[in-house]
């Protein structure tokens, strides 16, 4: 059983980073259940194995990060990038058809499905450093981190991602 400073570590964490990680999932999968689901799996796993945390190795947050980021790519291994594409589009369209909301709304949404069209010309490796960036809000330095790749590497990935995102909308 896990000690009562173990438990208020647990809590702290979760009470610091569990809404900007939701965030960054959502950003990521473009599905609100799904993010919820990742995230619950995600503190799970650090509920049973925060005991493995190693300070000297990177911040919690990274740490944090890297399980949640494991928990993605499993999901995504389990379920084809084409069926979740599908699902995402579809959870896009308004419910009821052009005449079930404002202007305003129908324009979000347009503008919603252009963006994850233009990400999904990116490379798997470019989605996520600008969803770990801008989704997550983590540093080139924590994204390093997460990712084991080198500094200038994704900073490599999140300007050529930025630049081709910018192009692609002129």
């Amino acid at each position: 059983m896990m000690s009562r400073v173990a438990r208020i570590d647990f809590e702290r964490i979760y009470a610091e980073h569990a809404e900007r990680l939701f965030g960054f999932l959502v950003y990521r999968t473009g599905e609100r259940e799904l993010a919820e689901d990742l995230v619950a799996e995600t503190f799970e796993t650090v509920y049973l194995t925060g005991r493995r945390f190693d300070p000297r190795k990177g911040s919690e947050r990274t740490w944090l990060y890297a399980i949640a980021l494991n928990k993605l790519r499993d999901h995504a291994r389990r379920q084809g990038a084409e069926s979740r594409a599908v699902v995402r589009l579809a959870a896009q369209l308004p419910a009821g058809g052009a005449d079930s909301g404002p202007d305003s709304e129908l324009e979000r949404i347009e503008a919603r499905d252009e963006l994850l069209r233009l990400l999904a010309r990116l490379s798997d490796e470019e989605r996520e450093a600008i969803s770990l960036r801008y989704g997550g809000g983590l540093s080139l330095r924590e994204i390093a981190r997460v990712t084991g790749e080198p500094v200038t590497t994704v900073e490599g990935r999140v300007y050529r991602a930025l630049r081709k995102l910018r192009a692609a909308l002129d």
